[in-house]
């Protein structure tokens, strides 16, 4: 059970407008939706400074960034809801999504410049700041818009990991779950 009790339907309308726009349809709107709706304010303010729309990074690395920030906090919650909705969506492969929680910014299954984004994650989760090295190669592969997104989305994903943490909130039915570890893998049964 989550901390706070989830809103159920009827909704006020403006949270109703907003969750019609951003649910898929038939898809029952998430807990974390459901449980910020309590507070009609910070539930505004939440869609209003959510970047989910079209921005400077390309879908698969707007997933990238915000799956490893997610996986990086511990947030398998959120973790798992943009998995099961966006993985097969931009092209990641079970590999992928594993290194995304387990692997390595370098991890060869990656591209350089994802490999530039994983890492400004890392250091950005790690250290709330980035490397000079980090910022080089992040320099390289994107111009400063898309810096500028990356770095807000890893800000706005820690604030939600806060909210789904914080709340305790149930995972999702259809949420994917963290892969087990390379070393859980060889001694599970």
């Amino acid at each position: 059970m989550p901390r706070i009790a989830p809103a159920e339907a009827p909704y006020p309308p403006t949270i109703a407008a907003e969750l019609d726009r951003i649910m898929p349809k038939d898809v029952e709107p998430l807990i974390l939706f459901r449980t910020m709706a309590r507070n009609p304010r910070v539930f505004g303010k939440m869609f209003a400074g959510g970047l989910l729309d079209k921005g400077a990074l390309s879908l698969r690395q707007r997933e990238i960034v915000i799956d490893r920030t997610t996986a990086r906090l511990g947030c398998e919650y959120e973790w798992g809801v943009h998995v099961a909705f966006f993985a097969n969506r931009v092209a990641l492969d079970t590999d992928q999504v594993a290194a995304l929680v387990h692997g390595p910014a370098d991890a060869p299954c990656w591209t350089q410049d994802e490999q530039a984004l994983i890492a400004v994650v890392d250091d950005l989760v790690d250290h709330r700041t980035i490397a000079t090295s980090t910022w080089n190669v992040l320099a390289v592969h994107f111009d400063e818009t898309q810096i500028l997104e990356t770095i807000a989305l890893v800000g706005y994903y820690h604030t939600i990991s806060f909210l789904c943490r914080g709340l305790e909130l149930p995972l999702e039915a259809y949420a994917a779950r963290f892969p087990l570890t390379p070393q859980s893998r060889q001694s599970a049964p």
